[in-house]
């Protein structure tokens, strides 16, 4: 990833999110993967996918909380009240992450208890395109 990708997938996930503090750097330890950072903590991380020819990335964030509260998490940490986490349609062992109307990704159990998630996003190059 360079520069002008780094800058660009920092601006697309402080639009999604809406949260201005977002930051996105690459990964001292891994060079082909970037690191999400908001305020003081690492929230995530984002690797590249070229295996189809076409360039995407997927940001993948752990949220260390049950279902019955992570809408509530992922409001107070973004500071963000249009997020809303959505039932999907024939599926029961995830949810949806939205904000308003618009989709930004899919929530999973990390494990069949329920205790803690990963959202998965992706990120295709032409969403960064007018960034």
């Amino acid at each position: 990833m360079d520069k002008s990708e780094l800058r660009k997938l920092q601006e697309f996930l402080r639009n999604a999110f809406g949260a201005t503090g977002i930051k996105v750097g690459l990964d001292p330890k891994d060079t082909e993967q970037a690191v999400v950072t908001f305020g003081e903590r690492q929230i995530g991380k984002i690797i590249v996918d070229d295996e189809d020819g076409d360039r995407s990335f997927s940001f993948s964030m752990k949220i260390p909380v049950e279902r019955p509260v992570l809408q509530e998490y992922l409001r107070r940490l973004f500071d963000n009240e249009e997020l809303k986490v959505v039932a999907r349609v024939k599926k029961t062992d995830s949810v949806e992450l939205n904000r308003g109307d618009d989709f930004l990704g899919v929530i999973s159990a990390d494990d069949p208890k329920g205790k803690s998630y990963t959202l998965q996003m992706a990120i295709l190059d032409f969403d960064l395109e007018d960034l």
